[in-house]
């Protein structure tokens, strides 16, 4: 079988791939054993070194890999070199703290010594999406192979040079090999993966249906998973908030990567008093968004990745107008080639839509109003979902007070949900469980071992 990547502006075929056998996965999860034995060992120092070799290599390519990501998943280029950076400093970041982060920690107890030891647990297998085919990889990769981990990557199929390329360019940092391989197999192959005996555990990222699935077979092998789910934030925008960053900082989350991130804001909560104010800029700023060629300069929306997934869009802003929801921008397929869809605004959005119960992968905005701030947090919480939110609001101990209620993993003040090397990044509910990157992320896939010496 082929692995074929396809541009999604233009419906062509951009380079066929060789899909990995399964003996070629058997001897790719052996040979990643082996490394990992000896690079356990190899002192932070070393490893730091490459990492930041990584961070060098990655910024060296930033032009090309932005062209890359642009003709398999869409990505407008300006975003694409914004991807390559932050992967650069999540490399940095790492190599930097992780020392600091897994040092062993000294508890006074009965025996003339005891400490807690953070060893590495070994091959671990990613699974990753294709909305940021760079970045969802590198912030599981930086702290795994940092913390002494080897890893294996089943990447989204529709970005299979995306995979490749990450794999290359840590081999080009000096890595060795087997350290960090990518397997171009299908979703079917994964449970093969999972059970392996020498796959010790696994992440993954993307939505709530593989989530399940992926958590149940490792479950059933006794094996550590950490899931970063799907998303339909809330911001909150209060009677008091300043109605123009809100609305601009709302549609610049709205429209994240094309409006498909699981972080991208997807429902705005808004008290009455500001509802119109709140809704006629948000609609001018939306509409002021270009969409177009994702090669093209100034583009702001490039195409969704694939045909598939717009379409499925376009079906749950329909359904939801049918349940009652008002068009107020955009909801209408475009002609001609590629997979686009253009900024849309809906209002009048209630729990029982598609637009308020469900995450919508597009940009797509749902306006509901909030009675007051109690409605609002009760609107916000109203969801399977816990990834992200946000509260616009003058008054910050009232943000502290309101954030403090919201069930997210995040909770942004007068500002949008972005993931941060710094600090964890993860959701509860259908959101998945787990973080990712800070000292949280790298101490997710070690042993924590007590060492207790009478």
């Amino acid at each position: 079988m082929d692995v074929t990547a396809i541009n999604p502006a233009t419906g062509q075929t951009v380079k066929i791939y060789h899909e990995t056998s399964a003996e070629e996965v058997t001897r790719a999860i052996e040979k990643a054993h082996e490394t990992w034995k000896a690079w356990r060992q190899r002192p932070f120092a070393e490893r730091a070194g490459l990492m930041r070799k990584s961070a060098t290599v990655l910024r060296g390519r930033k032009a090309a890999l932005a062209r890359l990501m642009a003709s398999e998943m869409g990505k407008p280029l300006k975003q694409g070199e914004a991807e390559v950076e932050k992967c650069a400093w999540v490399c940095e970041y790492y190599a930097d703290n992780a020392e600091k982060f897994l040092a062993r920690e000294e508890v006074k107890t009965d025996a003339k010594r005891s400490y807690v030891a953070f060893e590495p647990l070994g091959v671990i297998l990613a699974i990753m999406p294709w909305n940021f085919p760079l970045w969802q990889v590198y912030r599981f990769a930086a702290p795994g192979l940092m913390a002494g981990n080897v890893a294996l990557l089943k990447h989204a199929s529709n970005v299979p040079g995306c995979a490749l390329a990450i794999e290359e360019m840590f081999r080009e940092a000096g890595f060795p090999d087997g350290a960090f391989r990518t397997l171009l197999v299908p979703s079917k192959a994964v449970k093969d993966a999972i059970e392996h005996p020498l796959v010790r555990a696994v992440t993954l990222t993307g939505g709530g249906p593989a989530g399940r699935t992926v958590a149940a077979q490792a479950g059933n092998v006794l094996k550590k998973t950490v899931l970063e789910l799907g998303g339909s934030d809330p911001y909150l925008v209060l009677r008091d908030a300043n109605i123009e960053h809100a609305a601009k900082t709302c549609v610049d989350s709205r429209l994240i990567n094309s409006g498909q991130s699981c972080i991208a804001a997807k429902r705005f909560i808004v008290e009455a008093p500001v509802l119109e104010a709140f809704t006629r800029r948000f609609v001018d700023l939306m509409k002021a968004k270009k969409v177009g060629d994702p090669f093209a300069d100034g583009i702001d929306v490039g195409p969704m990745a694939r045909r598939d997934l717009r379409d499925a869009v376009h079906d749950q802003v329909q359904r939801s107008i049918a349940a009652g929801a008002k068009l107020l921008l955009g909801g209408e397929v475009p002609e001609g080639e590629g997979a686009y869809y253009p900024p849309t605004v809906l209002a009048g959005v209630k729990p029982g839509m598609p637009a308020f119960d469900e995450e919508i992968f597009g940009p797509v905005a749902a306006i509901i109003e909030a009675k007051d701030e109690e409605d609002a947090i009760e609107l916000a919480n109203r969801s399977v979902f816990g990834l992200g939110s946000a509260v616009f609001t003058k008054d910050l101990e009232r943000a502290a007070r309101i954030a403090g209620r919201i069930e997210t993993g995040t909770t942004a003040v007068n500002s949008l949900v972005a993931s941060d090397p710094r600090l964890p990044f993860g959701g509860i509910k259908e959101s998945g469980y787990g973080r990712e990157l800070s000292h949280f992320g790298i101490r997710e896939f070690v042993n924590v071992k007590t060492v207790y010496v009478k």
